[in-house]
């Protein structure tokens, strides 16, 4: 832990968690109490679950309406990639505003391995959904059944990072 000199924040890790303390001062400039705010800097199990759980929150509705087969169908791939860097890149913002926008340096390595988490589960989830309801078409056509996976992952990996920002 950092110590605390002259009412600075400082980081200490808590019951496995690492959180923000920062002082409480009293009129003299006394550190009188500490809150505690838990930084979410780091990719743990439940976040895990969360991410799989957020996933499947709107995998299910995207991935049984057949506009979004259709789409697979139609759709270049050249826009079926455009719309997983579309993913990637509001996956990365919002995880950035939300977890490390304060809080970046040192954690660089984290914040990219929870944006491909989020975004890897989300394909996981919608790829096990499709497979389980016979829309991807594993062995026969794999491109169709990718460029559907890609499709209903968009909203997927969204909901996915929402659910993420859970304490």
């Amino acid at each position: 832990m950092k110590r605390d000199h002259k009412g600075k924040q400082t980081i200490k890790r808590i019951g496995g968690y690492l959180h923000r303390l920062s002082p409480v001062l009293d009129s003299t400039g006394k550190v009188v109490s500490y809150v505690t705010t838990p930084l979410m800097v780091e990719l743990k199990p439940r976040d895990i679950m969360q991410i799989i759980v957020g996933a499947s929150i709107l995998a299910i509705p995207v991935g049984f309406t057949e506009e979004t087969w259709n789409l697979g169908e139609r759709l270049p791939f050249s826009n079926i990639l455009a719309l997983a860097i579309i993913s990637l890149v509001f996956i990365a913002l919002f995880v950035y505003f939300n977890f490390y926008r304060f809080q970046l340096k040192g954690y660089v390595f984290e914040y990219i391995k929870r944006i491909v988490a989020i975004y890897a589960l989300a394909l996981i989830v919608v790829g096990i959904l499709l497979t389980l309801i016979e829309k991807c078409p594993w062995g026969v056509d794999n491109i169709l059944a990718l460029k559907r996976m890609i499709i209903v992952a968009f909203p997927s990996s969204m909901s996915a990072a929402l659910s993420d920002t859970l304490k």
